[in-house]
């Protein structure tokens, strides 16, 4: 993506990546301009199919579209943060430390991206004990 691109992905984000909320300001990687329907698939450079990724997410994502709902073993579509809204698919557990998923496609999204890697839990506890976490929408 170019700079203005990268840009425009960045400040719709808010400094958040678009699966599990990671802040940009507090991130140790880059984060990535993530295609949400891969180049592979025939998914375009378009603004509304890049999203704001941190780079453990973008990682597990890698060409996936969709994942299984741990709880009905379904197939189903994995989050897409511009046809979506997060909180209709995800809530954060009382402590802001865990990503819970109220959905088939919010649940089979904490799995397949791997929304509570133990490092983010750790830096969400730390984060939520120093009032900034969760992110503000």
């Amino acid at each position: 993506a170019n700079r203005s691109t990268r840009q425009l992905v960045a400040d719709r984000a808010r400094g958040c990546c678009e699966y599990c909320r990671s802040q940009v300001r507090f991130a140790t990687e880059c984060f990535a301009v993530e295609h949400i329907e891969p180049r592979s698939q025939q998914g375009s450079h378009e603004p509304d199919n890049l999203a704001l990724s941190c780079q453990g997410c973008n990682n597990h994502k890698y060409t996936k579209v969709q994942g299984t709902d741990p709880v009905t073993n379904e197939t189903v579509p994995l989050f897409h943060p511009r046809r979506q809204r997060w909180r209709d698919q995800f809530c954060w557990s009382d402590d802001g430390a865990l990503v819970i998923g109220l959905t088939p496609t919010g649940r089979a999204t904490v799995d397949a991206l791997h929304l509570n890697r133990p490092g983010l839990v750790k830096l969400r506890r730390i984060l939520f004990n120093a009032g900034e976490n969760p992110p503000q929408e």
